[in-house]
């Protein structure tokens, strides 16, 4: 029986979210690195993938008959973008789905950071209720309404989490040379800056910009020095956009008040990675998540619906695919 689609994801998944693909398409679930991927790119018509993992091997492509590769979600950095054009292979995710999800999550962390929610849990668990609640009420803990939020890339997933901001009363600026609606961010009163200006009055620094190579490093050792003294970072975005051994320096100086970790530069993160290896007051300032940031229940089956729909248009109504990103 021939294969329309290569799915390197478990059908479990699906199944999990009430979003499995139309009964008409023949669909194999593989795992990326099982033995049977490669025979089946030379059968396939099109790749479903997660947006999360390791690189794919551009060999795999070599006499495919995949002419779609489609993301069940926004992140391509698993894809060789011009090794697959110039194949001829269209690429396609599902933009957008994620924004709510992401937004809950970054504006959860930064009010979590700035009361220090999770620091006094571990404190009461130890038995040191009495001392942690003086700390907390002499150091006169901020709250997130009125604060400063810096969006770094003000596209779909950052205008959706500077709106959320925006709501829980906080004021908006951010850094984008060309922000994906101008529009949206001027009805917030959003201020464009510098990226330098950013980081020098942002109370909250949240990041959310693609892996490219001019954003691999971003946020480095001489950008976290700018921020301001006591700032919460937000970083929900590719690992490394941001310089972890850096940042595990301004954490462990107490420049920084807080970070809340969801990427890294290798996932799973070496247990030799410096965030993790950070003791007393710097470890209590992190917020560690998995790459959960936008896996909600209700994200999830949006993801996978739309990209499902997608590959369903493009196999059995030989339409055009959506969200073509080439």
């Amino acid at each position: 029986m021939s294969v329309d689609v290569l799915c390197l994801r478990p059908r479990i998944d699906f199944e999990s979210a009430n979003a499995l693909p139309a009964a008409a398409l023949t669909v194999a679930y593989q795992a990326p690195n099982d033995a049977e991927v490669i025979p089946l790119m030379k059968e396939a018509r099109a790749l479903v993938i997660p947006a999360v993992g390791p690189k794919l091997n551009p060999e795999s492509f070599q006499h495919t008959t995949v002419k779609l590769v489609q993301v069940t979600g926004a992140g391509l950095d698993r894809l060789d973008l011009p090794l697959l054009k110039g194949m001829g292979i269209a690429v396609a995710n599902v933009p957008g789905g994620s924004n709510s999800a992401m937004a809950e999550y970054a504006v959860t962390a930064a009010s979590v950071l700035l009361r220090r929610f999770a620091w006094a849990d571990a404190e009461i668990r130890a038995g040191n209720y009495q001392a942690i609640r003086a700390r907390m009420v002499s150091d006169s803990l901020s709250g997130l309404e009125g604060r400063l939020v810096g969006v770094i890339g003000l596209g779909t997933i950052g205008l959706a989490v500077a709106q959320a901001f925006h709501r829980a009363g906080c004021r908006i600026c951010y850094h984008d040379p060309a922000p994906r609606d101008a529009a949206a961010a001027g009805t917030m009163d959003a201020e464009s800056l510098s990226l330098e200006e950013l980081l020098k009055l942002a109370d909250v620094v949240t990041v959310h910009v693609p892996l490219l190579a001019t954003t691999r490093g971003l946020i480095n050792a001489s950008e976290l020095a700018k921020m301001k003294p006591g700032a919460i970072l937000i970083q929900a975005s590719r690992g490394s956009v941001v310089d972890e051994a850096a940042l595990a320096q301004a954490l462990s100086s107490g420049h920084l008040g807080g970070a809340a970790i969801d990427v890294y530069e290798t996932e799973p993160p070496s247990p030799d990675n410096l965030l993790l290896s950070l003791s007393g007051d710097a470890a209590r300032r992190i917020l560690f998540t998995p790459h959960i940031a936008g896996a909600t229940r209700q994200a999830t089956e949006y993801l996978f619906r739309s990209a499902w729909r997608n590959v369903e248009r493009f196999i059995l109504k030989n339409e055009l695919p959506q969200n073509c990103v080439q």
